[in-house]
């Protein structure tokens, strides 16, 4: 009736040809991997270094007893002390002028 051709191990030639390919992507694959993992953490590393993790302008720190109107008037003496409220409440995206001691506010440019 039906006769097939004898086959040689049909798997065998398979797992040859992945081996192939993966000696052929095998140190650019690891090379490509070394290149990206050593730029970011040269990028983290001068963050941390310089001090510009996550922010983006000059910043305050909070003290006991400070008000955002006092910041504000402290830090833009010649602005609205309203404006430069509302405009500090916008850049640290705060719902109200509810600060606490410690907090690290951003400072917009006015």
């Amino acid at each position: 009736m039906f006769v097939s051709a004898p086959v040689r191990n049909p798997g065998r030639r398979r797992d040859a040809d992945r081996q192939i390919v993966r000696r052929r992507r095998g140190p650019w694959g690891i090379l490509l991997k070394v290149a990206i993992l050593t730029f970011l953490v040269g990028a983290i590393t001068m963050q941390v270094v310089l001090g510009t993790a996550g922010s983006r302008g000059p910043s305050v720190i909070v003290q006991p007893g400070q008000t955002l109107w006092g910041i504000a008037t402290q830090h833009y003496p010649n602005q609205d002390p309203r404006a430069a409220v509302a405009a500090i409440e916008s850049t640290n995206h705060l719902d109200g002028a509810g600060i606490s001691p410690g907090e690290r506010l951003l400072l917009p440019p006015m």
